[in-house]
């Protein structure tokens, strides 16, 4: 009991030493969070404005180089995950190869992923329009969408996505409840 008395009266009398300030950074502006703020979330309020085609990122796809890494017509081949699935729509999408057009649960994460991690050593990159344009690609190749058919703010968190119920929401959780049905901690 001595010890807790000790360690508190340490803690009392050192309090002042942690709220020093070193003059070392300052708080960033509203305009520097906003900028380090890209996520986008499934409804696309965030997307920023822009379009693109299937046909504009099939273009896209040979120019930035990402035939090098994910192959031709984003068959594999490469050090970098196959893009379109080898197997028939007929296939259940769990059975399927792990491609990220047809696994993602909204088409917005598509866009997300391709905005934020590609070019691989040259993330974040990528004009808006590309963005749109090379999310068109993938989903078109994938058959999501047609190859005609143009994304953009309003229209890419529209897309039905081939996983459809298949994804699990996840439940609201409250504190001091099990994550998850049977998970131990």
């Amino acid at each position: 009991m001595g010890s807790l008395r000790l360690v508190a009266i340490v803690l009392l009398l050192g309090s002042p030493a942690f709220a020093q300030t070193y003059g070392v950074g300052r708080t960033p502006t509203a305009d520097e969070i906003r900028a380090l703020d890209i996520s986008i979330s499934p409804t696309g309020e965030e997307l920023p404005l822009g379009r693109g085609t299937a046909k504009e990122g099939a273009q896209l796809f040979q120019q930035k180089g990402c035939v090098g890494c994910h192959g031709r017509a984003g068959i594999g081949g490469g050090p970098a995950p196959a893009l379109q699935s080898k197997t028939g729509q007929d296939v259940p999408i769990w059975e399927r190869e792990r491609i990220l057009p047809l696994r993602a649960p909204f088409a917005t994460t598509v866009w997300d992923f391709i905005n934020r991690g590609m070019p691989l050593g040259n993330e974040g990159t990528l004009k808006p329009d590309e963005v749109y344009a090379l999310t068109a690609y993938l989903l078109f190749l994938n058959k999501v969408i047609p190859e005609d058919q143009v994304l953009d703010k309003q229209s890419l968190p529209k897309v039905k996505m081939p996983i459809g119920d298949d994804y699990a929401r996840l439940p609201v959780w409250k504190h001091g409840t099990p994550r998850l049905q049977g998970y131990p901690y």
